[in-house]
């Protein structure tokens, strides 16, 4: 692998998304393209109402066109694809869900049925177009042991991986900085984790993306000027579970995205005891803005988060080296 070009492509990103993330701020506020808080939420971030959503087209796009311009010859890679299908055909999903959100003026979107169905199905068609590269297996870190599963267990653990992650990361962008953060600092051990077992490509394809998320976050963090909207933490999701099925890191991954799994974790244990004891364990859910509620600032919030995640990461590199 070129060193040299990994860092052309870091910068590239870096500046794309620094140069054109102001331009496009400004043309989602000139066609009113902006948050809509819900009416559960928190007074506190009511008053984000107006910033402008969708950021996370820029972090999806920009990296696949760089990383297209400088190593075309890696989209022939088939294990490369499955990963950057992955984030882009989640990212449509995501996509859809905040054009209704913006035409309506509503925080509703598409159903939650109807989401997890089009999650389904770009799953599915992801196994279908990719089951000759993906590894259909699951090992077992510290023991050498490797499970080899039959298509009848691993279809459905592939997609509701997939759906897991997405709505895990969906979850956690509710913070300026947050959900951006955690997902760079994520990255950062499956980058080591893919140069151990030599998939150049995606070591490549990563750094672009990298260097898109601290683009973005130079434009995300408090007070934030932009949001990433579903378009942004849904690819995200699939981002994460394509790395941990295509990198045979299913293991590692859970831990890697710890935050993540916590997050959404809070929120199920919340929605099954409020629909069945009736009452809340959490003060609130998402996780993170129970802590407001104990009168703590976003962005000490944040950064506490960035700090679990930083740890979580260390740990979750080691499983991996060790899978």
């Amino acid at each position: 692998m070129n060193l040299t070009m990994c860092v052309i492509a870091f910068i590239l990103t870096l500046a794309l998304m620094i140069i054109i993330m102001p331009h496009f701020i400004s043309y989602l506020k000139k066609r009113n393209i902006s948050q809509v808080t819900s009416e559960y939420a928190l007074e506190e971030f009511k008053k984000k109402e107006k910033t402008p959503i969708m950021g996370g087209l820029l972090f999806v796009v920009i990296p696949i066109l760089v990383y297209i311009i400088l190593n075309f010859k890696g989209i022939s890679d088939p294990r490369l694809l499955f990963v950057l299908l992955s984030y882009l055909l989640l990212c449509s999903v995501g996509f859809i869900d905040d054009y209704l959100i913006i035409i309506s003026h509503k925080n509703d979107g598409l159903s939650p049925k109807t989401r997890l169905i089009m999650e389904f199905v770009y799953s599915l068609a992801l196994f279908i177009l990719f089951n000759r590269v993906i590894p259909i297996q699951v090992s077992i870190p510290f023991t050498g042991v490797t499970v080899r599963l039959s298509w009848i267990i691993f279809i459905p653990f592939m997609i509701l991986l997939y759906m897991a992650e997405a709505n895990a990361v969906n979850f956690t962008d509710g913070m300026d900085g947050l959900c951006a953060g955690v997902s760079f600092i994520a990255l950062l051990p499956f980058v080591v984790l893919a140069y151990v077992k030599n998939e150049y490509n995606i070591v490549f394809f990563l750094i672009c993306i990298l260097a898109g998320l601290l683009g973005y976050l130079k434009f995300n963090f408090h007070p934030a000027k932009i949001f990433m909207g579903d378009s942004g933490s849904l690819a995200l999701g699939a981002l994460f579970a394509s790395l941990g099925i295509i990198l045979d890191l299913t293991v590692a991954l859970f831990v890697i995205g710890g935050v993540f799994v916590a997050e959404m974790f809070c929120v199920c244990v919340q929605q099954i005891a409020v629909r069945t004891i009736h009452r809340r364990i959490f003060s609130y859910t998402p996780i993170h803005y129970a802590f407001v509620i104990k009168g703590h600032s976003e962005t000490k919030i944040v950064f506490a988060f960035y700090m679990v995640e930083a740890i979580l990461a260390l740990i979750g590199l080691f499983i991996g080296l060790n899978t």
